[in-house]
């Protein structure tokens, strides 16, 4: 029979990196094997760790191999549950071919809140949004083209690698491209491809991303800044389902499956004569509609509370709580760049700020504003508003006319207007 391989000890490397950390810290060697840990790491676990058992043993991957590598090969620090119970945050550091430290620690983030859920990178506890999950999931399994409408940071690409992700195609490649980020000419080229000598600098021939993508999905963000021009090719090669390169004759055929999001309404731009009606129809086979942050009031407070837990990740401040003033502030404000701008205003916050209270002064500026515009008398007409409190009214409301009419205390159509009379165009 044959025997069982005794437990590899620790290599020296491995030894003298033990030596060296503080704290709690784990040894694993390269066959994923326990071969040392600091008495930190047996005081918080509460129980010896014995040499030669298997690191799953010890944490509650469920199974899932590609959990494990994901922990030893990315260097991030990851939430993961102790078998015998507790949950933990794990960050390992590769000591060459001998194996790895894991410095342990206890998870102190945010409690999961009842009904909260995560979804390929968007963490809810809403309703709505949840009920957008649940389509996607539907919609991912079908081959339609889907439309993703929403403001600037609500997460709109994180819904399109979810129908990628969930769909037949998750294998295959998934392409991105921002149709307001390049020029027309360079953004066709991007697009569809060129042969070489198509135009000054194509000194090779580049297939495009539609040809990069077959087999997979490809997303179109901010699909509606396509020129016009270019909208008809993309209805020819949605119909055909070839390409023809900058500059090339023959088509090619592709496999790809379109997923586009844009902030504005299609329908709208198509009555505006700026976007065409057929590609409309092609693009918004199944409309999704994401939910901004300021419908989603009971997702701010929670939401900046993880932020700040992963800044902490990578610095040296530790946020333990949010003063009241400051929860104010967060919760009413208008937040035009959604879960972007909130995400930005914890880093803001975390590197101003001193100490494990977060306060209203840590706060970007445009707060004190928007706090100061609280203690302006409630005006009864829209003649006794200046255009300073009308702009902080709206900066605040996020470019919401209704949600500035209510903090400046008038009707919306005192508010249009006032707003007139300062010369700026009602929309």
């Amino acid at each position: 029979m044959p025997t069982s391989r005794p437990p590899q000890r620790p290599p020296r490397l491995a030894l003298s990196a033990l030596d060296a950390l503080a704290g709690a810290v784990l040894l694993v060697d390269a066959e994923r094997r326990i071969v040392g840990a600091t008495s930190a790491l047996e005081s918080q676990l509460g129980a010896p760790v014995r040499e030669g058992t298997p690191l799953t043993e010890l944490l509650s991957l469920q199974g899932d191999a590609e959990r494990l590598d994901a922990l030893l090969t990315t260097g991030r620090e990851t939430t993961t549950k102790l078998r015998a119970g507790g949950t933990i945050r794990v960050r390992a550091t590769a000591l060459g071919k001998d194996g790895w430290a894991l410095t342990v620690r206890q998870d102190t983030s945010p409690p999961a809140l009842e009904g909260a859920e995560v979804f390929h990178g968007l963490w809810t506890q809403d309703a709505e949004l949840r009920r957008v999950f649940r389509i996607v999931e539907k919609v991912a399994r079908t081959e339609s083209s889907v439309l993703v409408r929403g403001e600037s940071g609500t997460g709109k690409e994180h819904i399109a690698h979810a129908l990628h992700e969930l769909s037949p195609r998750g294998k295959g490649p998934f392409r991105a491209i921002n149709c307001a980020a390049l020029p027309p000419n360079l953004l066709e080229s991007e697009l569809f491809g060129h042969v070489r000598g198509a135009f000054t600098g194509a000194v090779r021939d580049s297939p495009g991303h539609f040809r990069l993508a077959h087999g997979g999905s490809l997303f179109l963000d901010e699909v509606a800044e396509l020129p016009l021009d270019l909208q008809a090719k993309m209805l020819r090669v949605l119909e055909t389902r070839t390409v023809i390169p900058v500059g090339g004759r023959a088509p090619v055929p592709v496999d790809v499956r379109i997923i586009a999001a844009t902030h504005r309404a299609l329908r709208r731009e198509v009555e505006a004569g700026r976007f065409r009606a057929d590609l409309m129809y092609r693009l918004r086979v199944v409309p999704i509609f994401l939910p901004n942050l300021r419908e989603r009031r009971g997702d701010i407070l929670p939401l900046a509370l993880r932020f700040l837990d992963e800044l902490h990740q990578r610095g040296t401040r530790r946020v333990e709580r949010i003063a009241p003033g400051a929860r104010k502030l967060l919760e009413s404000h208008g937040w035009p760049g959604n879960v972007r701008e909130l995400r930005n205003v914890m880093e803001y916050a975390y590197v101003i700020g001193e100490g494990p209270v977060l306060r209203e002064v840590d706060l970007p500026p445009e707060f004190s504003e928007a706090k100061a515009l609280t203690h302006l008398p409630v005006a009864t007409t829209g003649a006794t508003l200046d255009e300073e409190q009308v702009r902080a009214a709206l900066t605040r409301a996020g470019g919401n006319r209704s949600e500035a009419a209510r903090l400046l205390g008038v009707s919306r159509v005192t508010l249009w207007r006032r707003l007139r009379t300062l010369g700026e165009a009602a929309r």
